[in-house]
């Protein structure tokens, strides 16, 4: 069913309650101004994700984007959240970063040194066996996504700020789209790169819980109580979220080299990350109206509190950001590479 809102009643509509839509939410909250959400309550890439945050990233071990800017934001920010709703919500681990060969190993040396002042550290540590090195890499964690969307959810319901259901554009209200892919899928933004996960949530006794674990083309994230997410695939073209046997097989190769081989598989999920360009984040308004607040890909835990304010200020100061997050600037380059 439609949700039922009256435009006179909020300022601003925020669609959508992952973490695009529920960082905003906390931030228009503590600069008290005049919101709603409304969410159609069926999940999304928020819900199943691990919530991993990892400084450094990818094969060639390099700093995620921006990340001496985003996580000193983000810590603040979930740390602020943790006190609004009374439970814990961000977990600090450091991330073990694991290389298979020496190539890889080579790679991960020759970029040890960090800058001065930056939020991350990492050092060589003795690697485990069958494995040729690893490094430890400070400044990591998880966030408890579902602790997060749901202790948000009671919170915002509690007080008149949350509605189930679909939205119907009124064309006068202050739309803010924080769809995630169901909204890239549309086309309506411009050419996507989402790509399908799949991850597994197993029990495995006895394995170590100080760490995240990443290495062999994949993560193992520490839940708690024996408990840990394992993931992900990567696919460019079935744009599901049915999880596949395919899926699960090469996932559990992941916990099996990253774990050990005595797991019990308890939960096998699977969702779209919203992508436009890489994992990199983006805000601004559209051309028929509103405002789009999307494209987290793979990195939302981190990224999303700080574009949040970002976008808070354009909404409520003027204050336009830096035109790299700008979804008008990335959109008038797309234009120009489909001219060409």
């Amino acid at each position: 069913m439609d949700a039922e809102v009256n435009d006179g009643d909020f300022r601003w509509v925020i669609i959508g309650q992952g973490l695009a839509g529920t960082c905003l939410a906390w931030t228009l909250w503590e600069r008290g101004a005049n919101f709603v959400i409304v969410d159609r309550g069926t999940g999304g890439s928020s819900r199943m994700a691990a919530g991993m945050v990892n400084p450094v990233t990818g094969k060639n071990f390099e700093p995620s984007w921006r990340i001496a800017d985003f996580l000193p934001e983000m810590r603040e920010f979930y740390t602020t959240v943790e006190l609004r709703l009374g439970r814990k919500l961000w977990h600090p681990l450091p991330v073990l970063r694991l290389a298979g060969s020496a190539k890889e190993w080579r790679k991960i040396t020759s970029k040890l040194e960090c800058p001065v002042g930056s939020p991350w550290s990492a050092v060589e540590v003795p690697a485990p066996d069958g494995w040729v090195g690893a490094v430890a890499v400070q400044g990591g964690g998880r966030l408890d996504t579902q602790a997060f969307l749901d202790g948000s959810r009671e919170f915002f319901t509690q007080h008149g700020r949350y509605q189930l259901g679909e939205f119907s554009s009124s064309g006068k209200l202050g739309e803010i789209r924080c769809e995630g892919a169901a909204g890239l899928l549309t086309g309506d933004y411009g050419p996507h790169r989402c790509a399908k996960g799949e991850i597994l949530t197993i029990r495995a006794t006895g394995w170590d819980q100080s760490h995240i674990r990443i290495g062999a083309g994949g993560w193992l994230v520490p839940q708690g109580g024996g408990v840990f997410k394992v993931g992900s695939t990567y696919e460019w073209h079935d744009l599901d979220e049915l999880p596949t046997a395919g899926g699960r097989v090469r996932i559990e190769e992941i916990a099996s080299r990253l774990g050990g081989a005595a797991f019990e598989v308890i939960g096998h999920d699977a969702a779209v990350r919203p992508i436009l360009r890489r994992s990199q984040p983006l805000i601004g308004p559209l051309e028929g109206g509103g405002w789009l607040f999307n494209a987290l890909g793979s990195k939302g835990t981190l990224y999303a509190p700080g574009m949040a304010r970002r976008l808070a200020r354009w909404l409520l100061d003027g204050a336009e950001p830096e035109p790299e997050v700008d979804f008008r600037v990335f959109l008038a380059h797309a234009r120009q590479d489909d001219s060409r």
